[in-house]
């Protein structure tokens, strides 16, 4: 981890500026009737986990191009997931993906103690064929035609439960590849019949106090047809599992002109909104840095959430999933965590009486004001006092560059050589 001597010698050079620009914000609040030490607190304990396999390089489907430093194995993941939250104060919790990250409990669970880390949802993978499978998932696993493999794609969601349990996790993330490529490939009723089955073998293996979440998405890997598409087939699958199934909403896993916010609107209705995978995308699914092309449509998500703040049952879990093709993992992480924070200290400012009223009244032009006037709030002096008060960096990016960490780790790890060609 990053020497706190350097932690503490980069928030001195920017102490008195952001006191002076946190004074003045909160001055400026305090005229909205908003408290900005409520904010603050408010903001310092919203936490998001980091997914284990964000902190190595993505790729495309036609290329991959490792960085320096890459991870090893899970044990790096973990140091480096722990520099995210060293920096940040925003992300105590790690979710694993089995096998990637399959190791000896006991060894796990003194690593999180090492670095200060938890453990969040699990993640089982039968999107792909693993070292040592006996049967392959090429034409789908929880909906293959063939009940073997679907038992063996049962079997290893049901050992992912039982290596959670052993490291304190309390939820599994169920997401498949299945699908078809042509029209007349599968039966797309009897196909989901198949999979409703063996995810209610999976449920039936859940811990009580365990959740499950099911992600859909619109496309990919399969061309012509997905088996959980979109949040409707979602919402099907939690209701007919029962009341620990829940849906889980990836923000790139959607069409570019779909309403996200909406959806999310809906699943809190039904009590069925699992939590968050965040990130962001231009055209479907690419997994950008959160906030990096639509930061106003992240806004609107957490404006429904701090509207639902406060329902029985409502707890949603958040997570960053993203591929990072070009940047430093740790860099992208790091941001994305403080703009998923930023997004839920601007929807804390939204006057709600206010924008009742302008509804209420029909009034569209001062109801969307009351939105914009909290989105266009610098609240980037909120964020860094919680992180400096916290124990984390002003600046989390320009201390990570100060500190060296990414030299020092790419000469301890072996360099690691992608493959194919193609454009990044």
């Amino acid at each position: 981890m990053i020497d706190p001597t350097t932690i503490e010698a980069q928030n001195a050079a920017r102490a008195a500026d952001l006191a002076a620009d946190y004074e003045a914000l909160g001055a400026r609040l305090a005229r909205r009737g908003l408290s900005i030490d409520a904010i603050k607190a408010k903001v310092a304990a919203y936490h998001v986990a980091v997914p284990s396999w964000g902190v190595g390089t993505g790729g495309t489907r036609f290329a991959r191009f490792p960085g320096p430093g890459e991870p090893r194995g899970i044990f790096d993941k973990l140091d480096d997931c722990a520099v995210i939250h060293q920096l940040t104060r925003a992300t105590p919790t790690v979710s694993l993906h089995i096998p990637w990250d399959k190791a000896p409990a006991a060894d796990l669970v003194a690593k999180a103690g090492q670095t200060g880390l938890a453990f969040d949802a699990m993640n089982s993978n039968t999107f792909q064929d693993s070292p040592g499978q006996s049967l392959s998932y090429k034409h789908g696993s929880l909906s293959n035609p063939s009940a073997e493999i679907r038992a063996q794609a049962v079997a290893h969601n049901i050992e992912c439960i039982e290596i959670g349990r052993a490291i304190g996790s309390r939820a599994l993330t169920v997401w498949v590849g299945d699908g078809s490529n042509f029209p007349g490939q599968t039966d797309l009723s009897r196909q989901f019949d198949r999979y409703l089955c063996a995810m209610a073998e999976i449920y039936a293996a859940l811990p009580d106090d365990w959740r499950l979440f099911t992600e859909h998405k619109i496309f990919e890997p399969a061309f012509y047809s997905t088996v959980v598409q979109d949040w409707g087939t979602n919402l099907m699958i939690a209701q007919e599992l029962g009341p620990k199934a829940h849906c889980l909403v990836d923000l790139g896993h959607h069409a570019p002109t779909v309403n996200i916010e909406m959806i999310v609107a809906r699943l809190i209705r039904a009590g069925r909104l699992g939590g968050f995978h965040f990130n962001d995308s231009k055209y479907g699914d690419d997994d950008l840095d959160t906030g990096a092309i639509d930061p106003f449509r992240l806004f609107l998500v957490f404006n429904e959430l701090v509207e639902a703040e406060g329902r029985p049952g409502f707890d949603p879990a958040h997570m960053l999933d993203q591929s990072h093709n070009v940047t430093d993992p740790i860099e992208s992480l790091m941001l994305s965590a403080s703009d998923v924070r930023r997004a839920y200290a601007q929807a804390l400012l939204v006057d709600r009486e206010s924008l009742r009223g302008h509804q209420d009244a029909g009034d569209a032009l001062m109801a969307a004001q009351c939105l914009r006037e909290a989105f266009r709030t610098d609240v980037e002096p909120i964020l860094a006092m919680a992180r400096s008060e916290a124990g984390g960096a002003i600046d989390p990016l320009a201390t990570y560059r100060a500190s060296g960490y990414r030299a020092q780790v790419a000469a301890e790890r072996p360099a690691v050589s992608g493959a194919g060609g193609g454009i990044v």
